[in-house]
């Protein structure tokens, strides 16, 4: 039977502090992920990915429950998982008084990579992430992009078997986020496992062969980005501002999810005709466009993946 890359069983994570009630940050989470399979946690702040995240990749000890990652104990031997493992913190940032080709360099010797091998990743992963020409620039005069772009840079020179990513095109704009979801497609192809967080939905859906929607703690939804969109119900999203009062009426056209003020009636071509016969009858501007993960999301949590 093979080996998963990574698989979660039942993790919990309380927090205690003095003279404060206890936090439950994870609720009993499972999860599996493939070898070679691009996986995306999906939640608000808070909902407990990056608490997840720090366990699996051993900077973080659980309360209870198991993480193997290649058949390795996170909990008992962290030691044993480390080698096969490279992660991009949410807050990482590169050494200051480093260039991003020495930040790079440095970090692959560390691993035990010899020199040419290090060499050559390290110009390899600059130049994936568009900072050949800031290379041997300090990084303390970089942007947050390419501060970023150098932390990514990092991590996927080491090509390890299993890449954790928190949050990892935070502050690129979107020529970087589509190289960055370019490398991280041919990593997974050449074998290695990604699991990352994010809270660009465009990201999940465009990188991820698998999603979890992680609330409270706890897994509410597991799927494909087209499987979730699916069970939405209806394959047109139809947005109306202030379309609050006209629920009652909006829900014999499909399902209906609310976002703030705005409405959302998911349906099928044929009930569109109609329903934008009703939004202008009753003075309301309608946006019409393809069901997305969004509605995905707000199907399962009730809440907009950017409301705390």
């Amino acid at each position: 039977m093979p080996v998963e890359a990574l698989l979660a069983r039942d993790v919990r994570k309380t927090y205690r502090t003095r003279n404060a009630p206890e936090v439950e940050a994870l609720s009993g989470v499972s999860m599996v992920a493939h070898p070679g399979e691009r996986v995306a946690l999906l939640g608000r702040n808070g909902a407990g990915k990056t608490t997840f995240l720090k366990i699996a990749s051993t900077l973080l000890t659980a309360t209870s429950g198991t993480v193997e990652v290649l058949g390795h104990d996170v909990l008992s031997d962290p030691d044993a998982v480390r080698p096969h493992i490279a992660v991009v913190p949410q807050e990482g940032k590169p050494f200051f008084h480093l260039t991003p080709r020495e930040q790079v360099y440095t970090y692959l010797r560390s691993r035990g990579m010899d020199r040419p091998t290090a060499t050559a990743r390290t110009s390899e992963a600059l130049g994936e992430m568009g900072l050949t020409e800031v290379a041997d620039r300090l990084s303390i005069t970089l942007s947050g992009g390419q501060r970023q772009r150098t932390m990514v840079a990092t991590v996927i020179a080491t090509q390890a078997p299993v890449l954790f990513l928190d949050e990892p095109t935070i502050g690129m704009d979107p020529f970087a986020r589509r190289a960055v979801w370019q490398t991280l497609r041919r990593l997974s192809r050449q074998g290695s496992t990604i699991l990352l967080t994010t809270h660009y939905l465009d990201e999940a859906d465009a990188l991820s062969e698998r999603l979890y929607i992680i609330e409270r703690g706890r897994v509410l939804v597991e799927g494909t980005a087209v499987s979730l969109k699916q069970q939405v119900g209806g394959s047109l999203r139809v947005s109306l501002p202030g379309g609050q009062p006209l629920v009652p009426t909006l829900e014999g056209f499909g399902r209906v999810v609310t976002d703030g003020t705005t409405v959302h009636v998911l349906i099928e071509p044929p009930s569109l005709t109609e329903l934008l016969n009703l939004a202008v009858r009753e003075h309301l501007t309608a946006t019409v466009g393809p069901v997305t993960l969004e509605e995905a999301f707000l199907s399962a949590v009730g809440h907009s993946i950017d409301e705390d």
